[in-house]
């Protein structure tokens, strides 16, 4: 597999347009014949291979092909068919209508049931329907506490039963719960304007800022922001998770990784970044050596294959230091190089680690 990964880098650099430039019209006219251009967009007169270089006879004419077609087929000599031609003789298999069935209407609480069913439901055991309710999945319905009481016996044993012989036994009545409520998580109060003033004069005591979840945040107030983030030479966690940052804010942040030099993390997740400003922030990246976690998961759009492999690429030849990446890779091949990529940088941490002890 490693090998296989290696073929397929030593492709990565090559520049399509400059062989393109050095073949010739022959080798240009033999490569356009080879592809295909799938494209439904374009008629089919465009899309086709050409199959013949004659020049054309003439203008069409409907009726001329008409009669040459007729002509052809009169020349040509009849099939030899295998049962012989005789009037009024029906060959082959004679069509018949089929009768309709008639459903059945039959109504049960309401309910249509196919004879089948009952038939099959009537002699099922306690272990056939507890196993037909595990294929149909309604045993994700009952949570863990319903569960654990399903299997206890009625007898009042509250020993729950194993996972071999009598696993399949629902016995005990099982009673619902009601959800438990949980508090809604407070407001992030950071003060904002403080924060910046903090960011300017180089405050010693603030070296992580989490401003997330605040909507508020204004774009001359976010460039403000990543402008005192960037000559910052103490801040070490800059977290603006759900602030509503566009790719304008990203090419911003793409800024304060290229000039912060004490910047260990960063969360940009949950925001409306597409895949232009994700491509500015995985440039940024690739020079960056002070990071070791950076999250941009949850964005407003996918940022395709092409973003996956570009962030892949980054990470497999030029970032050295990152050591955790909160990006969902939607994709098999980017995913694994970017997996490949982090261990390695955790490793030679690790590796460093051991040997300074």
């Amino acid at each position: 597999m490693a090998d296989l990964k290696n073929d397929y880098n030593k492709y990565a650099d090559i520049d399509e347009d400059e062989i393109l430039k050095n073949l010739t019209e022959e080798q240009l006219e033999e490569l356009a014949y080879e592809l295909d251009p799938d494209n439904n967009m374009l008629p089919a007169s465009e899309r086709m291979r050409p199959q013949t270089k004659k020049a054309p006879t003439g203008e069409f004419s409907r009726q001329k092909l008409l009669d040459f077609l007729e002509k052809k087929a009169k020349e040509e000599k009849d099939w030899e068919e295998k049962v012989p031609y005789n009037p009024g003789q029906k060959r082959g298999k004679v069509y018949q209508k089929k009768e309709d069935k008639k459903k059945d209407d039959e109504k049960t609480n309401g309910n249509k049931k196919q004879e089948e069913w009952e038939d099959e439901l009537e002699g099922a055991t306690e272990e056939d329907l507890v196993e037909l309710a595990g294929i149909l999945g309604l045993h994700s319905m009952l949570d863990q506490e319903q569960y654990a009481a399903s299997q206890r016996s009625v007898l009042g044993d509250e020993k729950i039963v194993g996972l071999d012989g009598e696993r399949m036994k629902f016995s005990a009545v099982t009673k619902a719960s009601l959800p438990k409520d949980f508090a809604m998580e407070p407001p992030n109060t950071t003060d904002v304007e403080g924060s910046i003033k903090k960011l300017k004069a180089n405050d010693k005591e603030l070296k992580n800022l989490n401003l997330n979840n605040i909507k508020e945040i204004k774009l001359d107030v976010i460039k403000e922001i990543f402008a005192a983030a960037g000559d910052n030479t103490v801040l070490e966690s800059l977290s603006m998770a759900s602030t509503g940052l566009a790719d304008k804010a990203a090419a911003m942040a793409a800024e304060v990784i290229k000039k912060n030099s004490t910047l260990k993390s960063m969360n940009l997740e949950s925001n409306f970044i597409t895949s232009e400003g994700m491509s500015i922030l995985c440039k940024a990246l690739a020079n960056n050596t002070s990071l070791t976690e950076f999250r941009v998961a949850n964005q407003r759009s996918m940022i395709g294959s092409k973003g996956e492999q570009e962030y892949a690429i980054m990470l497999e030849k030029k970032n050295k230091t990152l050591l955790k990446l909160g990006l969902a890779f939607e994709h098999a091949g980017p995913r694994s190089m970017a997996q490949d990529a982090l261990m390695r940088n955790n490793e030679a941490v690790r590796t460093q680690k051991s040997g300074k002890k």
